[in-house]
């Protein structure tokens, strides 16, 4: 019995659209998360980026729980002195809301050169519309 030991050659990549419209933020990013690192698929490597291409439309009308809307914040630096900027969860998903999406995926990611490149596989966009219709997505359910 020999190991199989995938090879970056070997991978066949799929694209699949995802609608976020009343989807549980968390809960929706770990599953493309999962998606992105190729997880789903039988010759899964840790070293090896094996993921697939995902598209997330509507990003402006994912759900949340609780009170995060007022009490999640995000924070940014300038890096000067005073430079910290916060905005609550509510502003964010009014001004940027792929930024949420993305920020949540990015955060379930490896954090090396390997999740930097997996992480470019995410498409984001606010609205329905999309400029991947070439690559024939598939719609995947979660």
């Amino acid at each position: 019995m020999k190991t199989y030991v995938t090879k970056p050659a070997e991978v066949q990549r799929a694209w699949y659209v995802v609608d976020a419209e009343g989807q549980t933020l968390g809960r929706l990013a770990s599953s493309v998360a999962t998606i992105l690192r190729g997880k789903h698929k039988p010759i899964y490597s840790p070293a090896v980026d094996c993921g697939d291409y995902v598209v997330i439309v509507n990003a402006e009308k994912i759900a949340v729980t609780g009170r995060r809307l007022e009490q999640k914040r995000y924070y940014r630096h300038s890096l000067y002195m005073g430079g910290l900027r916060e905005i609550t969860l509510r502003d964010q998903l009014q001004q940027h809301p792929e930024r949420v999406l993305e920020s949540a995926v990015r955060g379930m990611l490896p954090k090396n050169a390997l999740g930097r490149k997996m992480f470019k596989k995410l498409k984001v966009y606010a609205g329905s519309e999309h400029p991947h219709e070439a690559q024939q997505p598939q719609p995947l359910e979660l």
